[in-house]
C-alpha cells in the first residue's frame, strides 16, 4: 500500500510543469529517440493541458464517483515527459483530478539514466519502489510502461490502474506506428526515421491525440463505475 507521506512526496501537476524545465529535469538522459539529450517540452505539455477538456458527461461522472461512499479521492501518477504518452495523457488525468477534486501526485520514473530493463534499479531510479509495484506485464515479462495511474481512495484503498494506453489507442497504435515507420520509396533508414518523427509530431497536434485522451478518461471512469457498482 502507498502511505499517505510516500504519496505526499510527488508533484502536483503545476510543480511537475515547473520542473519539466528546470536544470534538474534537463540533466536527466531522455529517450534514445530524442538523442538522449533532454529538451524543456513545458510549454507543449501547457499547449496541451489548455487544449484538453472534459466532456461533459465525463466531469459529471468523476464527480459523481467521487462522491461515492469508497469513491476516488487520489491519483498516482508516474511520468516521464519524454513519453508522447505521458505528454497527452497527464494532462488529461489533471484535468479528471480537478473534476473530481482529487490529489493528484506526479513521480518521476526514472533517476539520472533512461531506464531500460524489466525493472526498475533502486540504486538509479528514487521511485523505483512505485514503478516496481505498478510494471506492465506481458507473456511472463515485465516492462517499465508509462504513464502509470493508480485512483485510490481516502484511505488509499486501490481502485484501479491504468498502465500506458487506452486499449482504443493501443490497438490504432500497434498498427499506426509500423506503417509509419516503413521506409517509402527510395527512402534511407535515416531518412524513413526522419520523416517518421515529423509526421508523429504532426499526429500529435492534430485531432486524433485529444480523442484518445478521451479514451484514457472513459476507461478510467468506466472501471471506476464497475469498481463501485459490484462493491455494493
Amino acid at each position: 500500500m502507498v502511505t499517505p507521506a510516500r504519496f505526499a512526496a510527488g508533484m502536483t501537476f503545476s510543480q511537475y510543469l515547473d520542473y519539466i524545465g528546470t536544470p534538474e529535469n534537463l540533466a536527466r538522459e531522455s529517450g534514445w529517440w530524442l538523442g538522449r539529450e533532454r529538451k524543456d517540452l513545458s510549454g507543449i505539455i501547457r499547449i496541451w493541458y489548455d487544449r484538453l477538456r472534459l466532456a461533459p458527461a465525463q466531469a459529471e461522472a468523476i464527480r459523481w464517483l467521487a462522491a461515492q461512499p469508497g469513491g476516488p479521492a487520489k491519483i498516482l501518477v508516474i511520468s516521464e515527459e519524454w513519453s508522447s504518452d505521458c505528454r497527452r495523457d497527464v494532462c488529461v488525468l489533471a484535468r479528471l483530478a480537478e473534476a473530481g477534486s482529487l490529489e493528484l501526485r506526479i513521480f518521476n520514473r526514472d533517476g539520472a539514466r533512461f531506464g531500460e530493463g524489466p525493472r526498475a534499479d533502486p540504486a538509479e531510479s528514487p521511485n523505483a519502489d512505485l514503478m516496481n509495484a505498478f510494471l506492465f506485464e506481458r507473456d511472463g515479462k515485465t516492462f517499465q510502461s508509462i504513464p502509470v495511474a493508480v485512483v485510490y481512495t481516502h484511505d488509499f484503498v486501490e481502485l484501479h490502474r491504468h498502465i500506458e494506453r487506452p486499449a482504443l489507442y493501443r490497438r490504432h497504435r500497434d498498427r499506426i506506428v509500423p506503417a509509419m515507420q516503413a521506409p517509402r520509396g527510395d527512402e534511407t533508414k535515416e531518412e524513413a526515421w526522419a520523416r517518421f518523427m515529423r509526421d508523429w509530431r504532426a499526429l500529435q497536434e492534430g485531432p486524433f491525440f485529444p480523442i484518445w485522451a478521451s479514451a484514457t478518461a472513459d476507461e478510467i471512469l468506466a472501471a471506476l463505475y464497475e469498481r463501485l457498482l459490484l462493491a455494493r
